[in-house]
């Protein structure tokens, strides 16, 4: 089983770079977005490939934030949010439930300029960490997305001149040691040990050509689901968005 997760951001702007063409090729089971930017309505008009069920979480509003997934199997349930007033405001988590685990497809709040909203942020993180525990109890959990943070020094080009900025933070990189502590396993660092790889780029100064960037986005899994990970992969040469697709492969027999 084949999933990928990308933020797109805008869905529309993202259709208008090829994105349906790269749909079609591309051939996973299950495609995972962040920051669709666009309403219920809007993406019905999009012209989406066959073969896929189709899910939407809208933010309130307008334009902004916004989760999507098409998956060629129809899940048991979905639902979204967190089930948290507070949280459940911008489009930011899609839960779906399969026969072997559950899914959660996630755009995290960034902290923004001088972390400005940084409290929000950790609110926040601790709300999706018991989201995904309660989760995990009643079946192993795939989470997706773009998590908003470079967890350790070799997920982005430039640590030390990125210390206390948004997505860099020490509180930040704490939430994330506790999803691990947690139980839960970042995909690609079960293959790969190294830096240098990286999901997200600046559009400034010929950022991405340089390969001055970060790793934000990820796939991570429940540890009962670690005998059936075959493949963790990053596809920076897909263009399209400030962000590059990022996926696992799954044997789930």
């Amino acid at each position: 089983m084949k999933l990928i997760s990308w933020n797109v951001n805008g869905m529309r702007a993202a259709v208008s770079k090829g994105l349906m063409d790269w749909i079609s090729t591309v051939q996973s089971d299950v495609l995972c977005f962040q920051e669709t930017k666009a309403q219920p309505d809007q993406l019905d008009e999009l012209p989406w490939p066959t073969g896929y069920h189709r899910y939407v979480y809208s933010a309130v509003k307008k334009g902004y934030s916004g989760t999507a997934v098409l998956s060629r199997q129809e899940p048991l349930r979905v639902w979204n949010g967190l089930g948290l007033e507070a949280h459940d405001q911008e489009g930011r988590v899609q839960n779906l439930e399969f026969e072997h685990f559950i899914l959660v497809n996630v755009y995290t709040p960034n902290a923004q300029n001088g972390l400005a909203r940084l409290d929000y942020r950790l609110s926040w993180d601790a709300a999706f960490l018991e989201h995904l525990c309660q989760l995990q109890a009643q079946k192993p959990v795939v989470f997706c997305g773009d998590l908003n943070v470079a967890h350790q020094e070799i997920d982005l080009a430039r640590p030390k001149d990125n210390v206390n900025n948004p997505g860099f933070s020490p509180q930040e990189r704490a939430s994330f040691d506790r999803l691990v502590q947690a139980g839960f396993v970042d995909t690609f660092r079960e293959f790969e040990k190294g830096s240098g790889h990286y999901s997200w780029w600046s559009y400034r100064a010929g950022a991405r050509a340089r390969n001055v960037g970060w790793r934000i986005d990820y796939f991570g899994i429940s540890q009962a689901l670690t005998p059936h990970l075959k493949s963790a992969f990053i596809l920076p040469e897909v263009m399209g968005s400030d962000h590059c697709p990022v996926g696992v492969t799954l044997d789930l027999g």
